[in-house]
């Protein structure tokens, strides 16, 4: 063997290159709250000589507009949040979709859906206050039945769980556990107009782009073991995942791109600069000690996930001012 061979055993030794992804859905301009969750993957990957994928989420075409596609990108050049690969695009990856909802269904695991929004809402149970636990309720029906249901209604496809939990340990919010039966049921995996969740796209994408490190809001903390179920069917590794709190208006309410709530345009024209956009997050979220204006470049030399996740005011939610 030559002196520049490694062996596997070698390679299963060195630690991954660490990759984070941007994963913007283009329905709308970014506000503050995505402003913060992009910085702090940046943050994390780039501390750790690590690199960004860009991708847009755009598997839901009706709310996708091409004019929101570009306002991303300049956004995030904007910002001085850079990223080393893409843009990758959703509506160019049915076909890997498609393999890998293919792969479920050959082992038995995927069975038709015909629920309304109505019957999951009458039939599930709440969890955690938003989460629907899905009853099961298309699950055992028969082939006859099936059929029956379907030539009134396409349905859509959900994957079964089993009873087992699922554990992770955040990066930030710590351990975390979830019953996939009882806090989850079994999911969508494709809508009845034929196109693929995005519990199955994320997984599908973040394994073909090497993605490992993912940063994103505490909402989709809930999410996380239902796509770590998926990536153990698929044969996927598992990522490292650090769930960010969210930002919240005066009255508690999340941020939304649909409220307009603290907008690009409204944040350039409050703060000056992207530099003074930057600061202010930086600093009412314990990135940065103060809130002087200051671009992401500049906060690579002290930032540490370790001590940005002790010294953050709230695990869950922080006050936008």
């Amino acid at each position: 063997m030559g002196g520049g061979d490694v062996t596997q055993e070698e390679a299963a030794l060195e630690p991954r290159r660490v990759k984070g992804r941007f994963a913007p859905s283009p329905t709308g301009r970014m506000h503050a709250g995505n402003v913060f969750s992009a910085l702090v993957a940046w943050l994390v990957a780039k501390s750790q000589g690590g690199s960004m994928v860009l991708r847009i989420e755009d598997l839901d075409a009706e709310r996708s507009k091409p004019q929101f596609i570009d306002a991303v990108q300049r956004d995030f050049e904007t910002l001085g949040l850079t990223w080393d690969e893409g843009p990758y695009f959703q509506h160019d990856r049915t076909d890997a979709y498609e393999a890998a909802y293919v792969r479920l269904c050959e082992r038995g695991l995927v069975y038709p859906c015909f629920c309304t929004r109505a019957d999951l809402h009458a039939a599930s149970a709440p969890h955690h206050g938003e989460k629907l636990v899905y009853a099961g309720t298309c699950r055992g029906l028969t082939e006859e039945r099936r059929a029956e249901r379907a030539k009134s209604r396409p349905p859509a496809s959900r994957l079964m769980v089993p009873d087992d939990c699922i554990e992770l340990v955040d990066a930030i919010q710590g351990p975390y556990s979830q019953n996939l039966a009882f806090e989850c049921g079994d999911f969508l995996i494709r809508r009845s107009d034929g196109a693929f969740a995005y519990q199955l796209a994320v997984v599908v994408d973040d394994a073909a782009q090497g993605v490992n490190s993912i940063v994103r809001g505490v909402d989709l903390l809930c999410s996380t073991p239902q796509q770590m179920y998926l990536q153990n069917l698929l044969g996927y590794p598992h990522a490292e995942y650090a769930h960010v709190p969210l930002l919240v208006a005066e009255e508690g309410r999340r941020l939304s791109k649909r409220d307009h709530d603290a907008a690009l345009d409204a944040l350039l024209a409050r703060f000056g600069s992207p530099a003074g956009i930057i600061g202010h997050i930086a600093g009412i979220t314990g990135i940065a000690p103060t809130c002087d204006p200051v671009m992401p470049e500049e906060l690579l030399a002290s930032f540490d996930l370790n001590t940005f996740a002790k010294h953050l005011p709230d695990k869950v939610q922080i006050r936008w001012h």
